[in-house]
């Protein structure tokens, strides 16, 4: 699945790195805990977030994730923004909540990441 197939099933605002549009995603995780980000997210994913600090590019940089999705309609500031372009990073806005953004992508064919 791609950046710019993730923007329109989730009905999302591209913020930052329409550069990447065409870039494939492989996997998908969901979480505002950061520890669940590096115990269970997948190189080359996209993280799903309604936690809006810097250590969220950090920790997604971190794991080789290409795009942040903010979710519930959450807005990032300038600073994160600039982090991720600086760390070459796809970010998009949702409206929908991370359960049904989860949900659209997971029935559309994105895989999680590994489960207990």
């Amino acid at each position: 699945m791609t950046i710019g197939q993730i923007k329109e099933l989730l009905s999302a605002d591209l913020l930052v790195g329409e550069e990447h549009i065409n870039k494939v995603i492989l996997s998908a995780c969901g979480a505002d805990l950061m520890s669940d980000v590096l115990a269970f997210a997948k190189e080359k994913g996209i993280l799903l977030t309604g936690l809006i600090n810097p250590q969220v590019v950090r920790t997604a940089e971190m794991m080789d994730l290409k795009a942040i999705v903010f979710v519930r309609g959450k807005s990032p500031t300038p600073e994160i923004i600039e982090l991720a372009k600086e760390n070459d990073m796809s970010v998009l806005t949702t409206g929908h909540p991370m359960f049904v953004a989860c949900g659209l992508l997971y029935a559309n064919g994105l895989i999680g990441g590994e489960t207990v």
